[in-house]
């Protein structure tokens, strides 16, 4: 069997693969099964006659006239919840609606008539019903969707697979994000221009790291166009064939002498009008190979080569017209009338003749691939089958299966026919980076053990978790050696705390800080933050830069020294240059390296005094309150005020409001529409006003004294950002780590946590204040918890 065309053959190759992960994605979503609903802790039938005779009656008549339907107030609709499954399944939303009674903006009280002894019984029975969950022997692990690998996942695969420095990915369309980071397989998706992405990677990367011999002309043959037929009564003039509308098909016949890679060039120029150059297409045996953009003037022709596999025998090589286009003269324009035209064609065989490339010119990245090559051609099959085997088996993060080693096998041996041994590992490699199960991070459903509900991960999969966790790519050789190793598992304790302090040490771990830190503090926003230059002409996208990396070093500083979490809000240190230094107004620091520099004595101290946090939540031409109470509460304390009301107007587009900052935002709190929320964000935020919108210090405004007067949504005030974050730390700092541990806990997921997941955080929460909140012990906790080692079902 002689290979057909390199595209045809990969796509072919693709598709089976693709065909194959469908079925296997239809099978996960079978296998998950409903799963067994948890027991409350208190007698189920007591709290839903509970639901039915109290708590309904008064949500209905306190509730929902607003917050029913479609179209509820602030997108709220809790008409729905009948029964206190959903109660529990309907948490987060019922978080909001708990954090608005409890501060008495809910129901409003110039519209209800709630007395406070209601008030109180609808708090209790809610807060009791979506926190008394029993997590049984065995709690739902829950369910991560197949998740594709996204850009920076994809880019450092490569790089750790192949030992380069590649970039790919750059060109890739962006990866959505869902919970607040873009590594969520539900949002993943494949879209077809990703894809045409992928395809073309694989075929760049192939050919960058695997050097093919030089190849060798052997048939050539030169037509012009008196040589091609025509489908129609189309005619060559003057040594060019003009097709001039896209009915038209041109063929050449060619005896080719025996089958291989030819390059058909085509001499060709356009009459050239409207918004696009001619496109050609270019055909073999009456299928489309590829379509050729020919921007080229009539007189001015161009050289377009198309590199193809032909057969043996006569062949049909053809050439079309993809985009006629055709305006009559009117209105005093000359006529338009776009035309292709062909004037020759070269055909020439591609040859290696089994040439090896000089040892001498091979990369360290072939020789790692190709790292056993064949010394005759009768080592091909072996040596196929062994550099395949340890390639796709770490490309696909898991041994292969024979039946897929078997296909990559053949589909090299077909390429060793005509071509080289090294041509023939870069189209199998071609393969393996198109293939789903380099694409996706694949967990096949497998049944249970005896007595389980659910699955343990296999000491592979378990790998590729914790890897893509800690280090955004793919296992290591050490790894991979676990999980061959009978006498070693990730599951062992003290195998996994091992693993655990080795990467975070590795240079990889930055992979972590960047994509779970910057995305968590929300720092990829800084790309879009433009403050106006002429009220803070210190900021520039180079001083954005610094600002950026100071936070993240600092943050892979507590991680890396296995500090308390909490030192994320109060550490006295922090990474600068001198550059950044002089930015702060802070002295004694010299070069261009970021050091570590105390900050004891100063207004500065953790991630809330950095210029990346503070910018990040500004307005271009002022500090921005309501945006950093809005902030603090979203990431730190993970109690996201509920989306403003519709049609309620922006600060600047209310009117005359007058006064400071302060004043003004109090006036906009006296709309009774604004003021839930805003009574909430709006305090925490105050306390941050001694740093102006790009994070300097400052203890004045307009020639008025700073007012750093806060107050946080128990009603503790404080006195600025010092006040603030002691307060943090003392009074919410579980408030502060269970924010984080859930929002850890999401991204190593890569999914968004559900109501059984409760149980699975309270015991990371319980054993991290056990040792005193270190950031090891959130790291072990997460990676030992059930639902990142185990795979459940998602309950409808």
């Amino acid at each position: 069997m002689r290979i057909p065309h390199a595209a045809g053959l990969l796509l072919i190759q693709f598709l089976r693969t693709m065909q194959r992960s469908h079925i296997l994605f239809v099978v996960m979503l079978l296998a998950s099964s409903l799963g067994c609903l948890q027991a409350y802790a208190a007698d189920p039938a007591e709290r839903a006659q509970q639901l039915r005779l109290e708590i309904q009656p008064l949500l209905e008549q306190h509730c929902f006239d607003c917050h029913s339907g479609e179209e509820a107030d602030a997108g709220l609709a809790l008409d729905h919840f009948d029964t206190p499954i959903s109660f529990l399944k309907g948490r987060s939303v019922w978080k909001l609606a708990l954090q608005k009674m409890q501060i008495g903006e809910m129901p409003p009280p110039e519209d209800s008539e709630l007395s406070d002894a209601d008030r109180n019984k609808l708090i209790g029975w809610i807060n009791e019903t979506i926190e008394d969950f029993e997590c049984g022997l065995q709690p739902n692990p829950g369910h991560v969707t197949l998740r594709r690998l996204n850009a920076a996942e994809y880019q450092n695969t490569v790089r750790d697979l192949l030992g380069i420095n590649y970039s790919p990915a750059e060109d890739f369309p962006g990866d959505d994000v869902g919970y607040g980071f873009d590594n969520i397989g539900d949002v993943l998706t494949l879209p077809p221009i990703l894809m045409e992405k992928y395809l073309v990677a694989a075929e760049k990367i192939s050919r960058y790291v695997i050097k093919s011999p030089p190849t060798a002309e052997v048939y050539k043959s030169k037509h012009n166009a008196a040589s091609l037929e025509t489908n129609d009564d189309s005619k060559s003039s003057g040594g060019t064939l003009t097709l001039s509308n896209s009915k038209t098909i041109a063929t050449l016949r060619e005896q080719i002498p025996r089958p291989g890679k030819y390059t058909v060039t085509i001499t060709a120029s356009g009459d050239q009008v409207g918004n696009e150059p001619c496109v050609m297409v270019v055909g073999l045996d009456d299928k489309v190979v590829q379509q050729v953009k020919v921007p080229n003037e009539r007189g001015r022709p161009g050289q377009f080569s198309v590199v193809m596999r032909m057969r043996a025998g006569s062949r049909k090589i053809q050439f079309g017209f993809a985009n006629d286009f055709y305006r009559k003269a009117e209105g005093g324009q000359a006529q338009q009338d776009r035309n292709l035209a062909v004037h020759h064609i070269e055909i020439t065989e591609q040859k290696s003749g089994k040439q090896r490339v000089p040892a001498s010119e091979l990369s360290p990245y072939h020789r790692a691939i190709i790292f056993d090559p064949p010394r005759s051609e009768s080592e091909y099959p072996a040596k196929t089958r062994k550099i395949l085997l340890r390639l796709a088996s770490r490309a696909f993060r898991r041994p292969v299966a024979d039946e897929d080693l078997d296909r990559l096998v053949k589909l090299a041996e077909e390429v060793q026919e005509d071509g080289s041994f090294e041509e023939s590992i870069q189209v199998a490699l071609q393969a393996i980076l198109i293939s789903p199960q380099f694409l996706f991070r694949v967990e096949p459903p497998r049944q249970p053990a005896a007595f389980s509900e659910f699955r343990d991960l296999d000491e592979f999969e378990l790998a590729s978790r914790l890897s893509y966790f800690l280090w955004s790519s793919m296992p290591d050789d050490e790894l991979f050696r676990i999980g061959t190793d009978p006498n070693r598992s990730l599951r062992d304790p003290v195998v996994l705390r091992q693993q655990i302090r080795r990467m975070v040490a590795d240079n990889r771990s930055n992979e972590f800080v960047k994509n779970f830190a910057s995305q968590w503090l929300t720092l990829r926003r800084l790309d879009g933050f433009s403050p106006d230059e002429r009220e803070f002409p210190q900021w520039n996208k180079r001083v954005e830069t610094l600002a950026k990396f100071e936070t993240l070093k600092f943050f892979h500083a507590v991680m890396r020294e296995d500090m308390s979490v909490l030192r994320l809000l109060d550490a006295e240190f922090t990474y600068l240059n001198e550059e950044l230094a002089d930015f702060y107004g802070i002295d004694g620091v010299q070069g261009t390296k970021f050091v570590r520099v105390p900050l004891g004595g100063t207004a500065r101290a953790g991630l809330l005094t950095q210029a990346s946090v503070l910018a990040v939540t500004s307005n271009p031409t002022r500090t921005s309150p309501v945006q950093r109470g809005k902030w603090i509460l979203e990431n730190l304390l993970d109690s996201p005020p509920p989306p403003a009301p519709a049609g309620v107007p922006e600060l600047a587009e209310k009117g005359p409001l007058v006064g400071s900052l302060r004043e003004q935002l109090e006036q906009h709190r006296a709309d009774p529409a604004c003021a839930g929320c805003h009574k909430l964000m709006d305090p925490l935020g105050f306390a941050l006003e001694n740093f102006d919108a790009i994070g300097r210090y400052r203890e004045m405004e307009n020639g008025q004294p700073i007012d750093a007067r806060g107050e946080l949504p128990d009603g503790t005030s404080v006195m600025g950002a010092q006040q603030l974050r002691a307060v943090l730390v003392a009074q919410h700092k579980e408030q502060f780590v269970e924010c984080l541990a859930t929002k850890m806990l999401t991204y190593a997921l890569g999914r968004g946590l559900e109501y059984y997941d409760k149980c699975a955080v309270d015991k990371i929460l319980a054993t991290l204040k056990q040792d005193d909140y270190r950031f090891s012990t959130l790291i072990f906790e997460i990676v030992s918890s059930d639902p990142f080692q185990k795979k459940g079902s998602r309950p409808e």
